[in-house]
């Protein structure tokens, strides 16, 4: 694999705004990905860089900040957890992207396989193994292999220009 690392000066504050603005115009979906900690706590965090990679093998990947209170667990555990969330679960979005706060008392989960946290009443789960971790810059690329998966439907919760938003439906 060759490696191309840019030799262009840093951003200015202005200029990482405008990228992030600009970055912005692509709607994603928003997940929760689980995990437990060294201890065996569970360990939650949102995520919108999630990505399907490969069908087979069937890979999966999202990306998690460096500097990440997570990111320990995330890099090192063997299993995780993506939860895509519904509409209506906005609140589950903004608990997971807060600091502190007992986050898993707030909501519906159970221990899933490798004790895995897995979160009620989303879109839809998958259930990694941790593949591969890759750098890109001030964030890690993480790969997972999906082991399970179930899909239960519902409108997706998406993020658009830094708010949430809705799907039309044509009729």
């Amino acid at each position: 694999m060759t490696t191309q690392h840019s030799t262009a000066p840093a951003p200015n504050a202005l200029q990482s705004r405008a990228l992030r603005d600009t970055l912005g115009q692509f709607a994603t979906g928003v997940t929760v990905v689980t995990t437990c900690d060294a201890n065996g706590a569970p360990l939650g965090m949102t995520v919108n860089s999630f990505n399907s990679v490969s069908l087979d093998p069937a890979l999966i990947l999202w990306s998690i900040d460096r500097q990440s209170l997570g990111y320990e667990a995330f890099t090192k555990q063997p299993y995780f957890a993506v939860h895509i969330l519904k509409a209506d679960q906005q609140h589950v979005s903004n608990l997971f992207a807060g600091r502190g706060a007992d986050k898993f008392g707030q909501v519906r989960w159970h221990q899933g396989p490798e004790q895995v946290p897995l979160l009620e009443d989303c879109a839809a789960y998958f259930h990694c193994r941790l593949y591969n971790c890759v750098e890109g810059g001030d964030h890690t690329i993480i790969l997972g292999e999906v082991q399970d998966f179930k899909a239960n439907g519902g409108e997706p919760l998406v993020f658009h220009r830094g708010c949430y938003r809705s799907l039309s439906a044509d009729d």
